[in-house]
Parts: structure tokens; sequence; C-alpha cells
């Protein structure tokens, strides 16, 4: 056996060394093609059966369905209860007493029978935990005696982050056996409950990093995501993230903990923007890194209403009208969708996130994958490229002339206000410069670039590309699939398309990702 020289040997060490970094560094996103089902909702834990139960018998039908992770509630003992004028609850685990696993949603050994039959069924578990706070109530023997710094009012100056409420109930995590009595915790749920990811609760009480060492001692490469609800106006003076975008303050705490995280960017313009502008979640961001930390949703247990008692919390939910087009998005759009247990099981939506699902995975689309706007139509256009298909997706949009070979949508919904096409799958999208010369518009008129593809409008003078004058010369760059040969041509109109003048003679070509300009004349 030949020696190592020293040279090599330290060469090799360090490639060992930066690949160990590269996959500690990689965000925690399963697969990269995972859909995610909430499988509970405010009023899981009120329900006449077992909730435990109801997740034993559905467990082949939602492998069945194309549901590769499952979100479940916290399934640590919570005897809380609250009632007001408007609502009542408790039990639902957020205000848990201790581990034991006999809780309002099952015993111990219906837990593991749900569990273990979802994961047979390929739907890996994600358990919901509450590590920020637990039940304050005195009468409990306490896992954390008061008084040894465990707890937030006690240790104020080394906690990790917001108050949960008024505080009196925050655990301070920082503290080594804290930190050690959730990581066992978590290490327990892997082994004994089959968990195969942990969702976070309420992650503005304790640090991202916090969560990454929990994550390397579950198994770097298990399923996470945090909940990190909180609007940049939220957080104090000074501190940089309050003139921060909802997306960059998502992507802080992604970066730090190594795991996704819900698309609180998206949920915002869904409740607040337009339909064009669910764009601007993390999931329709340029950078394949952003659209692969996000984890879209519609509602939850906390923004969503629920069956039962008071329709639940419903604290932000999205308008009835808009939650099948917002499904339509994120089923055929990057991220890691989340589908809400009502909206599947109880509200007859059903049908339609079946045949949503089915597109996606028959395009094979990835958290990151690429995803293109159409902004000159209304409504939503998008186009997201998957590793064996495409899905061209128009809500709410006047979109009518399609390109040639596009046909008919394979998927019509709502009277049309959902449309989505299954298209082969498309080389990787490249830029193009386009140019019009010697044009002359009159005031009121402008300069656009029409042609062959849904880029170009497909020949549709209201839906052409604008482009800015620069001089004699009108330009814009726009995105193309690759290996395409495309026709178009410059026109001059109005705002209204009316009237149109179209350049002369033969229609200008060009091979897109071979050319990176090209040009017309009047």
């Amino acid at each position: 056996m030949n020696a190592i020289s020293p040279l090599k040997l330290f060469v090799w060490l360090c490639l060992i060394f930066t690949a160990t970094l590269t996959a500690n560094a990689a965000v925690r996103n399963g697969s990269g093609e995972e859909i995610m089902l909430q499988g509970f909702h405010w009023n899981s834990s009120r329900n006449s059966e077992p909730w435990d139960s109801v997740l034993l018998q559905k467990a082949a039908t939602i492998g069945y369905e194309g549901f590769t992770l499952i979100w479940l509630p916290p399934v640590w003992t919570d005897t809380s209860s609250w009632s007001s004028a408007q609502s009542s609850g408790g039990g639902e685990g957020y205000f848990w007493s201790s581990f034991d696993k006999n809780s309002r949603y099952g015993s111990d050994q219906q837990l593991k029978q749900a569990a273990a039959a979802l994961n047979a069924a390929g739907v890996k578990v994600v358990y919901d935990v509450v590590p920020n706070h637990m039940s304050d109530d005195k009468a409990v023997t306490s896992m954390f005696p008061r008084g040894s710094h465990e707890w937030r009012h006690d240790c104020l100056q080394c906690d990790e982050g917001d108050a949960f409420m008024d505080g009196v109930a925050d655990l301070n995590t920082a503290n080594p056996r804290v930190f050690e009595t959730f990581k066992n915790e978590f290490i327990n749920l892997r082994d004994n409950y089959g968990a195969q990811g942990l969702r976070f609760d309420f992650v503005r009480g304790y640090a991202p990093e916090t969560v990454d060492r929990w994550m390397n001692a579950l198994g770097s490469r298990q399923f996470c995501v945090g909940e990190n609800w909180k609007g940049p106006n939220e957080y104090p003076q000074g501190d940089w993230r309050r003139s921060a975008s909802w997306q960059d303050v998502l992507k802080d705490w992604s970066d730090r903990s190594h795991c996704t995280v819900f698309d609180f960017a998206l949920k915002e313009r869904m409740q607040n923007g337009s339909l064009a502008e669910w764009r601007h979640g993390l999931n329709g961001n340029p950078d394949p890194a952003w659209r692969a930390i996000a984890v879209t949703f519609v509602d939850n247990h906390d923004t969503g209403y629920s069956p039962g008692a008071y329709g639940g919390q419903h604290h932000w939910a999205l308008p009835d009208a808009q939650i099948n087009l917002a499904y339509a998005y994120i089923l055929s759009s990057p991220g890691t969708p989340t589908v809400y247990w009502p909206h599947m099981y109880d509200w007859q939506r059903d049908q339609l996130i079946r045949q949503l699902i089915k597109l996606r995975k028959g395009a094979a689309i990835r958290a990151d994958s690429p995803i293109r706007f159409n902004t000159q139509y209304s409504g939503l256009v998008a186009t997201t490229s998957g590793a064996s298909g495409t899905l061209v997706i128009a809500l709410k949009s006047d979109l009518q002339r399609l390109p040639e070979g596009m046909g008919a949508p394979t998927l019509t919904w709502d009277n049309g206000d959902i449309r989505i096409w299954s298209r082969p799958a498309q080389s990787a999208a490249v830029a193009v410069n386009v140019h019009c010369e010697n044009a002359n518009p009159q005031p009121g008129e402008g300069v656009y670039a029409a042609g062959s593809s849904l880029e170009f409008g497909a020949w549709d003078p209201q839906h052409a590309i604008a482009l800015t004058a620069t001089g004699n010369r009108w330009s814009a760059s726009i995105e193309v699939p690759a290996q395409q040969t495309l026709e178009w041509k410059c026109i001059v109109r109005g705002q209204n398309a009316s009237p149109i003048y179209w350049q002369p003679g033969a229609n200008n070509s060009f091979t897109s990702g071979v050319v990176a300009d090209t040009v017309g004349r009047f």
C-alpha cells in the first residue's frame, strides 16, 4: 500500500471539510419535491372520535392522494382551557405541561399506530413542536422548576427571543438544560414516534441557530419548517428588519436555521395585494435558493377557519373566492405547497386539489423550479418549468390568443378563472435583448414587440412587450426558453391597442440561446 503524501492528505481533508460545510449549509427541504398536508385544524382536539384514530383510518388515502409529508399537531399533554363571548378552546397542544403523549388527540398507542401507518403509506410525519413556551399553571408540576433560570422571567438577559404574549410562560432555550431536554425529546419523537421532520412553532421566541443545533442532532437531512409570522414593521426601531421586506426577514431566519420557512411574504400579498402581486412571494423569487426555502400555504389552523366551535381562530383568513385560485397557484409553482385539512377533507375542494397535485407531479415541479411571470396580461400568468414538464397557469386572466401548439387547457376550473396547460419540458430560460429601430410613435403611442411565443403575446398586440426608448432605439430584455426559433415584429400602438402600425416586410426571427440581441426596423 502506497503512503499518502502530506500535501495530498491535506487536500483530501480540505475537500471533505468543504463538502461537509456544503451539506450542513443546505436547506432541509426533504427531497425538494414534497407536498405537505396539514393533518389537523384548530378544533381537531375536540373531535368526537380521537384525532389519531381519524389519521390512522385515513393514512392510506392520504398517501394515495399524493402527499409526501403530513404536519401533525403538538402531541404533548395540554390541559389548558379558555373561553370568551366570541370563542373558546384549550388542549390543542400549544400550552403543554409535559411530554406525555396521552393528549386530547388520542392515546400514546394511538399516536404510534397513526404515525406508523402514515410512514408506511409514504407520508413522512412532521410533528409540530413548541420549544418557546409551555403552561404556566402553578398547579402543574413543571418539567422546569422556576427559579433555576429555565423560564424567561427568571432569566431575562439570557433568553433568545421575543416574548410569547406576556412572557410568563416562556422558556429560556439558551439554558443548556432546556436545550438538552428538547433535543432528547426530538430524538424520542424520531426513534419511537416516527418523526421524519419538525415544524417549529412561533420561532420568534428562540434563535434560528438553536433550531439548527436541534436539527443536527435529529439528523441533518430531516425536514424542518419554521413559523416566522412577524411583519417587518413589528421589529423595534434600529433593527435592520424593520425596514426590510417580508422576503428578506424570512430568508434571514432560514439562512441561520437551515430550515424552510412558511411563505408569509406570499400570504401577505394574497391577503393585501392583487393577483399579479402574488409573484412577490418567496416562491416567486428569481433566485432558486430563495424559492427552495418557501413552504407555501393558503390557510392554516391559526389563519383560517376550522370545522367546529366558533369556526376556529381565523386570524387572517383568505376570502372564500380566492381559495381555489390560491391552491391553483401554490400547487403549480415553486416552493413546498401545504394543503389545509378542512379544504381537502371537509369543504369539498378535494377534486380540484387532486387534479393540481397530479399535474404538479406529472411535471416534476420542485421547490426551486424556475418560474417566469408574464406581467403584460391581467390577473396572473406564469410558466413553471419542472424536470418532466411545464405548467402554464392563467388565473382570472385576459390571456386568450395562444401560441401555436398550446391548445386547450389541461385543467379548467371556476368558469375559466383557473386555466392550466401541461406542456413538454422546456430548456432553461435565457435572456434576449429585443430592439426596434426607426419607429416614429406619436403622443399617446408606444413601441412594442409582438411575436409567436407567450412571452411576445402570441401575436396579440394588446399583450405585446412594451419597449423603452434610448435615442431612436426602443428596447427590452426578456426571458424565453432556450433552443426555440421565435418570430416577432415591431409595432406602434396607442394605449388601448388601437390604432396599430406593424413593421413592414418579413417577420424578425431568432433562435434563443444562440443570439443575445434581435433587431427589427420600421
